[in-house]
């Protein structure tokens, strides 16, 4: 994997052919490692989704995406509907990793039609196809990453500062990322901004991840403490706001990673504009509002013993929901692939979106 500053930042590929495998960066060594997995069946997959080392909405959908071709491509099928059998056992297999991501039930359903559609073709044609689809699902989520960043790369103000919380750059996507490629484009345009970067704990994917993102790429950033962002606000002159989502409901509602909704409030009460960066995919519009999308709740451990040492009592209760859900009302706008939508309302999301979705 290609770790130039000046190459574009690919955490998951597909190497070689049908007997190939997933090459993806294990981003809970970062930033103090960089390292590949070469993950050559689904059950290295799944316990890559689940312990993270590959995570963020979109990604998780591509690495499902090709999770689904290694469990499949040696299985000994008799039969075309022994075949599609085995597709639906390792789609369910993966799909009860990280129950919040919407990109992950989109990139199975996806791969699961693409199974069944191939009615006259053998067996072997059928694995081909799904590899084909696994990629381009990848190269899609990284079209729609670059379409995100020249759509909402305007709201970045030159010589101004940004807030972000967690990580939704290019380690978070197929390539480029979704808040963070809205920074990229204005970098490459050549504005001069400061990034101030929530830590995002428990798991600190701020620190480890967006901030070494942001200064690989030659992005001016400051990281602070989550409890630091209203202070920050107040007195630093933060222009904007700009997240990721790992899930979207129909009316604009936004799951992201724990601490963004009180991110939204605080900058709500500094006058300062909240915006969601995410591809269509990421709209789950059989959910009505956010009330309805599923939370994923961590390992308690996550809060007691983060990253091995013990900050806590040991048997101390804990509550470790990953994500939390950001009204539509505290979000001024939604930057899409397909165009930005304000005001965030169902009516919008529909028309940006369409009633079914993506």
């Amino acid at each position: 994997m290609n770790l130039a500053n000046d190459a574009p930042l690919r955490p998951i590929d597909w190497i070689g052919g049908l007997d190939g495998y997933v090459d993806l960066i294990d981003q809970t060594l970062l930033p103090v490692e960089f390292k590949c997995l070469e993950c050559r069946d689904v059950e290295t997959i799944h316990d890559a989704i689940c312990r993270l080392a590959v995570r963020g909405a979109p990604a998780i959908g591509v690495a499902a995406a090709m999770g689904v071709v290694l469990g499949v491509r040696w299985v000994d099928a008799a039969n075309r509907d022994a075949f599609l059998g085995q597709v639906d056992r390792v789609c369910d297999y993966l799909g009860g990793t990280r129950p919040t991501a919407r990109n992950l039930f989109w990139a199975l359903d996806r791969m699961r039609n693409c199974a069944r559609s191939r009615g006259d073709e053998n067996i072997g044609e059928v694995r081909a196809a799904l590899l084909t689809e696994a990629r381009a699902i990848r190269d899609e989520d990284a079209a729609m990453c670059r379409a995100i960043g020249d759509t909402g790369q305007s709201l970045i103000p030159d010589g101004g500062a940004v807030l972000t919380h967690c990580n939704a750059g290019a380690l978070a996507t197929a390539e480029y990322g979704t808040a963070l490629a809205l920074m990229y484009r204005a970098h490459e345009l050549g504005k001069r901004f400061t990034v101030y970067v929530d830590e995002t704990r428990p798991l600190l994917q701020g620190s480890r991840l967006t901030a070494w993102e942001l200064r690989r790429a030659g992005i001016d950033v400051v990281l602070i403490c989550d409890n630091m962002a209203g202070h920050v606000m107040r007195t630093r002159g933060v222009d904007v706001v700009v997240t990721g989502a790992d899930r979207i409901a129909a009316n604009g509602d936004a799951a992201n990673k724990i601490g963004t909704y009180g991110v939204a409030v605080l900058a709500k009460a500094h006058g300062i504009p909240f915006h969601v960066a995410a591809p269509s995919t990421t709209f789950d519009m059989g959910i009505v509002t956010g009330a309805d999308i599923p939370i994923e709740e961590r390992s308690p451990d996550e809060i007691r013993r983060g990253f091995g040492a013990l900050t806590a009592p040991e048997d101390v209760p804990t509550y470790c929901p990953a994500f939390d859900v950001t009204p539509a009302d505290l979000i001024r706008s939604i930057i899409t692939e397909r165009g930005i939508i304000e005001p965030v309302s169902s009516r919008t999301v529909a028309d940006c979106v369409g009633a079914a979705g993506a």
